[in-house]
């Protein structure tokens, strides 16, 4: 069987589906990957795929540009005839159905979160809210990683419930993100993986860091790529004035996101909605505490008072109570909560629950 993976990046693909592709791999199936070029495409073609550059430009909302995207899938499709094509991200999912359609391809979509087309009014919304209307009516069958996600997204765009299966996210390698000794810092460190964007909350982190900036006891630390080009970024001048002011350490970029977790107390994310967060699924793998939003996606993640606590989205001052909560925990609570967020994970999110739904459901609707 040969087997096409279309993402808006490289780094899609080798962060949160390679165990996907190296299974189907392992399955004798032929994969293809259909991806713009960025510093993670070598890393992926070393898994034996053949990558097929494929140029889309991830945000914004350029007509000419999304309509060379989809005469490039057409014409991929059409040469090299893949049996199935398993689409993720947002304009992948439609552009990859449209293509489908035209070449007689069943496509497998991934809703990983519904993005600020649903969180954002506007012309651009309307226009991508058309686009799915048309698009999903020619995809095989649609993953959701949350029912949240699946109750709205259908009750716009009609799908079948033959046609949705819910995942437990992207699902996490456990044996890759594995539990560390719970630290026993003299700083209480909090930390925070995310881009650097409105909708991941991270305005709220810097706030709330805020209210802790005179004590020398509490840290604060946010990781994750600053994109001044992203439409929803936080600016510049706001970034670095947050780090001039001593509220927040900022890491721009690192491949070593696992050692930077397993070094502070908690995992902090007030995004405003996700899919399933990769984030908190790494976190409680590893075995840390969440602290997140009462959101789809992220509240998935967490039983309050468990392995975690959640706050009030948008709302730092929520976030500083359940930051003043965690800290009046003892050492011995804090480390019970960071064990029962291993366990936790190992139930519900193990990627071979992923894998094997996904394997299911292509081998029922295909064979």
């Amino acid at each position: 069987m040969k087997i096409a993976f279309v993402a808006n990046t490289s780094w899609n693909i080798y962060n949160f589906r390679k165990g996907l592709v190296t299974h189907f791999l392992a399955q004798g199936c032929e994969v293809l990957v259909f991806t713009p070029k960025d510093e993670y495409t070598e890393k992926v073609i070393e898994w034996g795929v053949k990558w097929i550059e494929t140029p889309l430009e991830g945000t914004g909302a350029n007509p000419i540009k999304d309509l060379k995207y989809l005469k490039q899938l057409h014409k991929f499709f059409k040469s090299e005839k893949p049996h199935v094509v398993l689409a993720f991200t947002i304009k992948s999912n439609i552009y990859s159905c449209l293509a489908g359609k035209f070449n007689n391809v069943p496509v497998f979509c991934n809703v990983s979160g519904l993005g600020t087309v649903f969180l954002v009014e506007g012309i651009a919304g309307k226009m991508a809210l058309s686009l799915y209307k048309l698009a999903f009516r020619f995809s095989k069958h649609v993953f959701f990683q949350n029912h949240d996600d699946k109750k709205l997204f259908t009750s716009i765009i009609k799908i079948s419930d033959d046609d949705i299966s819910i995942l437990p996210g992207s699902g996490i390698d456990l044996k890759q993100f594995i539990p560390t000794p719970y630290p026993k810092n003299e700083t209480i460190k909090f930390v925070m993986v995310s881009r650097v964007i409105i909708e991941k909350g991270v305005r709220e982190f810097a706030e709330a860091a805020s209210y802790f900036a005179d004590d020398n006891a509490i840290g604060f630390t946010l990781v994750g790529k600053f994109d001044q080009e992203h439409a929803r970024s936080v600016q510049r001048e706001e970034l670095e004035h947050w780090i001039d002011s001593g509220w927040i350490n900022y890491i721009e970029h690192s491949d070593k996101v696992a050692e930077i977790m397993s070094s502070h107390d908690a995992i902090v994310l007030p995004s405003y909605r996700e899919g399933t967060s990769r984030t908190l699924l790494e976190g409680g793998a590893m075995g840390r505490p969440l602290l997140t939003s009462n959101v789809p996606g992220c509240r998935d993640v967490v039983r309050d008072g468990y392995n975690g606590f959640l706050f009030d989205v948008k709302t730092p001052e929520s976030i500083v109570d359940k930051i003043k909560l965690f800290l009046s925990l003892s050492f011995d609570e804090r480390q019970q909560m960071a064990q029962n967020s291993r366990r936790l994970v190992e139930e519900t999110y193990d990627e071979k629950i992923v894998i094997d739904m996904y394997e299911d459901t292509i081998h029922r609707i295909i064979q």
